[in-house]
């Protein structure tokens, strides 16, 4: 949906349209899911987080003045009850990027007890590993990087939604990147072949841990394959291969119809 059209349905809903409203909030839901998730890698608390931007979106939604694009205004909202409301998990109060890479060496097995090849958690590891991974970052740097490499987004835009300048968002997403990328190609088998850590290796620890589950998530059911992410990783520049491993995560979709919910509370209230 265009950002003319969500901005039309955005109008519907502040004259009390409840279905503009309910396919509003539909529409952006799975925007909000993608960056709670990759924010706090964690898919109970991003769901949690999800639900409570969502409302604090309907809350607010008599502020959008259409000075920005309705998807812009989102994450603002978004941005802003991430960094500020959310409270700090034990998982970043404990990480650092030493701490991370200390904790991969030591949950290795050998070789003759690695996951095989095609091991279908193997996927789920990775994409756990790389969202894990920026929980070392503070939490000013982790939002500077998801925007600039992982969503991708215009300077401009993501200082605005940050509400800083470009240049200080520059500098930010500018240490991030140094510091995942410098992990990445140390830490990471699926960037470097010579790391101690590899997916095959890590997997079964993880599992013994509750790291992962044993069962792929619905969460990742649209993530690109190991096999191809490994060879797109292979292909790549080194200093792209920890952006690109960022982003091969699929869409992230919510798993729950969060705007159906919505609406029968909203409906309840009034």
């Amino acid at each position: 949906m265009t950002d003319e059209n969500l901005t039309t349905l955005a109008q519907r809903a502040q004259s009390g349209d409840a279905a503009a409203l309910e396919n509003l909030m539909r529409a952006v839901q799975d925007q909000v899911h993608r960056l709670a998730l990759r924010m706090l890698a964690d898919p109970a608390l991003a769901e949690d987080a999800t639900q409570d931007i969502l409302i604090r979106l309907i809350t607010k939604l008599s502020t959008f003045r259409g000075e920005s694009g309705f998807r812009t205004w989102v994450y603002r909202v978004a941005t802003n009850h991430l960094l500020n409301r959310v409270k700090q998990t034990q998982a970043e109060a404990m990480l650092s990027f030493d701490v991370f890479a200390a904790d991969l060496e030591a949950g290795l097995v050998d070789e003759s007890q690695q996951a095989p090849e095609d091991h279908i958690m193997l996927n789920e590891l990775r994409i756990n590993c790389t969202m894990a991974m920026l929980l070392c970052l503070d939490r000013p740097h982790r939002i500077a990087y998801v925007l600039g490499d992982v969503f991708e987004l215009d300077q401009n835009e993501a200082a605005l939604i940050l509400d800083i300048s470009k240049d200080l968002f520059r500098k930010r997403l500018s240490r991030a990147r140094q510091k995942v990328t410098e992990f990445t190609a140390q830490s990471c088998g699926l960037s470097n072949q010579r790391a101690a850590c590899s997916c095959q290796k890590r997997l079964p620890a993880a599992q013994s841990m509750g790291r992962i589950g044993h069962t792929p998530s619905p969460v990742f059911e649209d993530a690109p394959a190991y096999e191809t992410v490994r060879a797109q990783a292979a292909k790549a520049e080194a200093q792209l291969r920890s952006a690109k491993l960022q982003r091969a995560t699929g869409s992230l979709r919510a798993q729950k119809d969060f705007a159906a919910l919505l609406e029968r509370i909203v409906a309840q209230d009034n």
